[in-house]
């Protein structure tokens, strides 16, 4: 079926922009909500359970987001291969290569999932923590390891449904995952009821609960709906695998980056003391919350640029990506505006310990002011992988990261202790997302040229 034989059925080709970025964006809203809602009600219960629980389980933040980056980065290959085929008309295509892509990332995080059991508490040692904090941090990622391997087909399987343009369904399918797990958590960790008191083993039973319920809905969605799955064809399979990787392997990478550098920053933290590491842990999921819309928005830009381009619409997917970055800056003003009266409040909620409370206090009146530019970096980095720059995006992320964030944060904690080191991170984000806006219109020049300059020529 060519591209004009094809309906457009989710208008991402032909709708007005604002309105086709609304219709993907809120439904994702809706989903990530109920997601980081859950997380937070982890950390919340977690933390009942005392200040060693909560900063346990805080250092494991960098070690699951590393391992789900491996599913992130096929998702971010699928969305782009499947957004510019289904742009294209390529439908058989399109199902090939999110059949071998699901298959590619279940082999990958099994395989690191198997090396992570093997090495819990060398690896933890490593990142900082404590001999008294290692058992619980053992119990927790135990039962996480293996669950793990039933996320990857609700995660990367969601991409491809996306790809096509639809968002609801894999927003349905985000907020049952997490009303499932929001409803187990209490239950298995403290034991109500018949159940067991598992303590955070039981947070990490509730998660594979849920993630087993989403695998199965995925499934059926992909296969009787999209007819996006078909059986894996060995003849081209590792070319297909090689065009995902091409743009996951950086995306997986660029993903990997930031829990990297939440761990350098754990160990930053961790010589200031345990309450600095469990302020942080509660701040990176408070920050998830208030990322939220960007997240969402960043997602939905990339399947729309992905299909545009493939359509070869180019000066209507970076219409887009400038429409969202004015959106960011207007939007994250005013959650920070909001959240100055909150902050206090939402540090209480998240720990009855003063320092934590304190600390926390502290990153959520300084950090937020910051994540309007950030969310521009983000959508920067989104455009790169739906243009197939999937280097570039991982370079951006690096000197971010790398090259600000952590020098930053180095230099902030080093003058002034934690709150020196959460002043560093709000600068480097501002810092970033500057140079990330005149990158993208020096960007635009080059792929998208004005109508008058493609007459000239």
């Amino acid at each position: 079926m060519t591209r004009s034989e094809r309906p457009d059925k989710h208008g991402l080709l032909s709708a007005p922009i604002p309105e086709v970025l609304r219709r993907l964006t809120i439904p994702m809203v809706f989903g990530m909500i109920a997601i980081l809602m859950f997380n937070l009600v982890d950390t919340f219960f977690i933390s009942l359970l005392g200040t060693q629980a909560l900063a346990a389980v805080s250092f494991t933040f960098p070690v699951t987001f590393a391992l789900n980056s491996i599913t992130m980065g096929v998702g971010v290959g699928l969305s782009a291969c499947i957004g510019r085929l289904l742009g294209s008309g390529d439908d058989h295509a399109a199902a090939r290569v999110s059949s071998h892509g699901l298959l590619l990332a279940v082999l990958l995080v099994v395989t690191a999932a198997g090396l992570g059991l093997l090495t819990i508490n060398p690896l933890f040692r490593l990142l900082g923590a404590e001999d008294n904090l290692l058992p619980i941090i053992h119990e927790y990622m135990a039962v996480w390891y293996l669950a793990i391997p039933l996320l990857v087909i609700p995660m990367a399987g969601n991409s491809a449904i996306r790809a096509t343009g639809d968002a609801r369904t894999p927003a349905k399918i985000m907020m049952l995952a997490g009303v499932i797990n929001g409803v187990l958590d209490p239950l298995l960790i403290f034991g109500y009821g018949p159940f067991p008191e598992l303590g955070v083993r039981g947070a990490a039973i509730s998660s594979g609960v849920s993630w087993a319920v989403a695998l199965v809905w995925s499934l059926r969605i992909l296969i009787v709906r999209e007819k996006l799955l078909t059986m894996p064809d060995l003849r081209i399979i590792f070319a297909d695998w090689r065009q995902i990787l091409h743009i996951g392997t950086p995306a997986g990478l660029s993903n990997a980056l930031t829990p990297l550098s939440n761990a350098f920053i754990m160990v930053l933290l961790a010589a200031q003391g345990t309450s600095s590491v469990a302020a942080y842990g509660a701040a990176m999921r408070i920050e998830s919350l208030l990322m939220l819309v960007m997240i969402a928005l960043s997602s939905a830009l990339m399947p729309f640029m992905a299909q545009n381009l493939g359509a070869e619409q180019p000066k209507r997917a970076f219409d887009a990506l400038f429409k969202a970055m004015k959106f960011a800056l207007g939007f994250q003003l005013l959650v920070f505006i909001m959240m100055v009266p909150l902050s206090w409040p939402l540090s209480a909620l998240f720990s009855q310990d003063e320092a934590v409370r304190t600390q926390l206090w502290h990153y959520l009146i300084l950090v937020p002011a910051s994540y309007g530019l950030l969310a521009i970096c983000m959508q920067l980095i989104n455009a790169l992988n739906a243009l197939h720059l999937s280097f570039q995006a991982l370079l951006w992320n690096l000197i971010r990261l790398f090259g600000l964030l952590l020098p930053a944060a180095w230099l902030g904690g080093w003058i002034n202790g934690t709150e020196g080191l959460f002043t560093g991170i709000a600068i480097a984000n501002v810092l970033c997302g500057l140079a990330a806006l005149v990158y993208a219109r020096k960007l635009r020049r080059w792929h998208a040229p004005m109508p008058e300059v493609m007459l000239d020529k």
